[in-house]
């Protein structure tokens, strides 16, 4: 099992759903973690109904620090595009997607960040090793 580490900055919205994805599409694959820099404390509502519509419940999840992750060294560290470079957490890969925030945006656009999560969580998933 790889372990992949999803990494923004209030871990609230970009890296929940894409370790959601992993766990729903990787489940066999990998190991899923998410962190923020700077967390929220909470994950956004507008996420937990993105990922409702979807038949994943996110109110599982809890918004996390990179201080309450485990301290192991991950196969892949993936940050959302916010210019977290999470020096602390070790790696053998990081990855930088270009997602924007969508905290602030309309159902319709949060739903075109899904998908653009889901479908970098998909291609990573098929290109893992």
């Amino acid at each position: 099992m790889k372990k992949v580490l999803f990494v923004c900055i209030e871990n609230a919205n970009r890296s929940q759903m894409a370790q959601a994805f992993a766990i729903i599409h990787g489940k066999d694959k990998v190991r899923a973690y998410s962190a923020g820099s700077k967390p929220s404390g909470k994950v956004n509502p507008k996420a937990i109904r993105a990922m409702n519509e979807l038949g994943y419940d996110l109110t599982k999840h809890s918004s996390n620090s990179l201080d309450d992750i485990p301290k192991i060294k991950y196969d892949y560290v993936i940050s959302m595009g916010c210019g977290d470079q999470c020096p602390t957490v070790s790696a053998h890969n990081r990855i930088d997607w270009d997602i924007p925030d969508p905290r602030d945006l309309d159902e319709a656009g949060f739903r075109g960040v899904r998908g653009l999560i889901l479908q970098k969580v998909n291609t990573l998933l098929t290109n893992i090793n």
